[in-house]
């Protein structure tokens, strides 16, 4: 493997669809394989070292992640030797196919997963379901999933109404119930929003003493797009390749917050919508001298004529 990294620096960009898919075709065959699963759905191996990350991602997704556009887990197989099981939907589909149950069954008859010295399994939203869902192929597995679904059968969250047209999908029968499937594994991580309420229902499905519940305020439900903006992503994945403890890590790593202005802005927002001007104002004064940034700090002197003028208006008569 080490002889044919290389190839994994070719670009895909301005490549989608079955192009994209050819493309990455003729890459896994020099270093691995690729497998066609359904008219949706495709996998695609790449063999390196003893630390398998199975990856779950949509065919339209997988074009925002980098501008090679190529799949998130190149860089773990680049700069890590890692081993890569690729899965991509053609559209978000949960990875509720018969065809999938099937491949991961042969995987398992195969001993596939026992080849591995530690298997990680990663994916957002309903791939992230997937990535919970199917994990249980690999017991002692560990888990990283952001905003993930814990399953979209009615009975259990009639109360999600954004993928209405999935309800007619089975999410009952094999690999259904993600947070369930979970048990087999040795410590997931489910990252979220608390914000975006229903993102944070599912997230609440997850509880379970293997299972790390780790919050990411204010920056909504692209959470893989934010962590490789914040330049997180990577780091977090490599700490928990290496067994380091995940929720300290993460809560280190995410310190990178302080310093980013979307994230500066939304919890400024939040603060003045309370009318919390202290907290307003050292928010403002923090950006300002972290970002270097003239407009907070004239936010901050707005504020703080705000508090006078408040402060000298007489007290209204009882």
């Amino acid at each position: 493997m080490q002889d044919a990294t290389h190839l994994l620096e070719e670009s895909l960009a301005g490549q989608s669809g079955p192009a994209w898919l050819g493309a990455l075709e003729e890459l896994a065959d020099e270093v691995g394989y690729f497998q066609p699963l359904s008219a949706k759905h495709n996998a695609a191996f790449f063999d390196g070292g003893k630390t398998l990350l199975v990856s779950f991602e949509t065919l339209q997704s997988v074009q925002n992640i980098n501008s090679k556009a190529h799949p998130i887990g190149f860089e773990m197989v680049r700069k890590k030797g890692w081993s890569l099981l690729s899965f991509f939907s053609d559209g978000e589909t949960w990875f509720r196919d018969p065809s999938i149950y099937r491949y991961f069954d042969r995987l398992i008859d195969d001993g596939f997963f026992e080849d591995f010295d530690q298997v990680i399994f990663y994916g957002t939203g309903s791939c992230g379901y997937a990535a919970s869902a199917f994990s249980v192929a690999a017991p002692g597995a560990q888990v990283l999933a952001l905003n993930p679904q814990a399953t979209l059968d009615p009975r259990v969250t009639e109360w999600d109404d954004r993928f209405r047209r999935m309800r007619r999908t089975s999410f009952t029968d094999r690999y259904g119930y993600a947070p369930d499937m979970l048990d087999a594994a040795q410590r997931a991580t489910i990252i979220y929003d608390p914000k975006v309420e229903l993102d944070a229902m599912h997230a609440a499905l997850f509880t379970r003493s293997n299972v790390d519940k780790l919050r990411m305020s204010y920056f909504g439900s692209a959470l893989d797009l934010q962590m490789l903006r914040l330049e997180i992503f990577y780091p977090l994945l490599s700490a928990i390749g290496a067994g380091d403890a995940v929720p300290n890590t993460f809560h280190m790593l995410h310190r990178e917050r302080r310093k980013d202005r979307n994230y500066l802005r939304a919890v400024l927002g939040d603060t003045e919508d309370a009318k919390r001007w202290g907290f307003a104002k050292t928010i403002c004064n923090h950006a300002a001298e972290a970002l270097n940034a003239p407009r907070f700090k004239k936010r901050a002197d707005q504020i703080a004529a705000l508090q006078e003028r408040e402060s000298a208006q007489p007290a209204e008569p009882e």
